[in-house]
Formats: structure tokens, sequence, C-alpha cells
């Protein structure tokens, strides 16, 4: 299960993709979770994922 606070998951999800997947769409596959939903919830908090550093941003 994720973390709900968009801040919280920032920091998970960043570190996800640091340590363990090469893609955004890697760690949803595997994870099986929403890969919009995760990209909409980091939007409230400003955020846009960059397949170039593979993060957050």
């Amino acid at each position: 299960m994720l973390p709900k606070d968009p801040a919280i998951l920032l920091s998970y999800v960043n570190t996800q993709l640091r340590d363990h997947y090469s893609s955004l769409e890697d760690m949803c596959k595997s994870l099986q979770v929403d890969k919009e939903g995760i990209k909409r919830k980091m939007e409230m908090i400003d955020y846009e994922y960059d397949a170039q550093q593979n993060q957050f941003v």
C-alpha cells in the first residue's frame, strides 16, 4: 500500500525509483498501482515525473 500523503508519497516513490526501478512504468507494473493516479497526486504538490532523471522533480 502506498502512502496517501503526497509529500510522503513523493519521498517513497523517488526512493523506489532510485533504488529498484528503471522507470515509473516499471515500478507501477511491479507494485500493481495506477501510474496516472500517482502522477495526479504529485501534480497536487507541483511535481512531475522526469523520465531522464527517473524521478519526480
